[in-house]
């Protein structure tokens, strides 16, 4: 059975979703919509999201499963290969994963992505360079492109 944790952090409220010590959903929410259930493995994932945001930390150590269709784990896969502190364009992720017609399905994956940060969507960016969609919003993405380049 899933279990939902709250933490306020600097963007706001972020929510976590997990089952006993696997991590399930991980996205920065408006508003406490389930029951707030913290433990000791939730805590564990909100001080790792807390030392990334500090700049001290560059991987994390938990479980985590990623559900969705084959096409959206296949993206999702592809963002964990962009290394930390760089940045790639949605064309570039629709080549790694060998369908390089398939940027904007990118896009709409990314969006889809249940774990963001730890997936990291936010170094996705637009052919041009300019920083486009993010479903914590381009002020988050921002700042989170900011801590990784130091």
């Amino acid at each position: 059975m899933n279990k939902y944790a709250f933490y306020h952090f600097e963007f706001g409220i972020l929510k976590i979703e997990y089952t006993g010590v696997m991590l399930t959903f991980l996205k920065k929410v408006e508003t406490i919509d389930e029951k707030n259930e913290c433990s000791e493995f939730s805590d564990l994932v909100f001080s790792q999201v807390q030392e990334y945001l500090e700049g001290k930390r560059i991987a994390f150590d938990f479980s985590y499963t990623l559900i969705g269709t084959e096409f959206q784990r296949n993206v999702w896969n592809a963002l964990c290969d962009i290394p930390y502190g760089e940045t790639r364009s949605y064309k570039d992720i629709a080549v790694a994963i060998g369908n390089p017609k398939a940027s904007r399905a990118v896009g709409r994956a990314n969006n889809k992505n249940p774990i963001t940060i730890i997936v990291p969507c936010h170094r996705v960016i637009g052919t041009s360079g300019k920083l486009v969609g993010y479903a914590g919003g381009l002020e988050m993405k921002k700042a989170l492109i900011e801590v990784e380049r130091g």
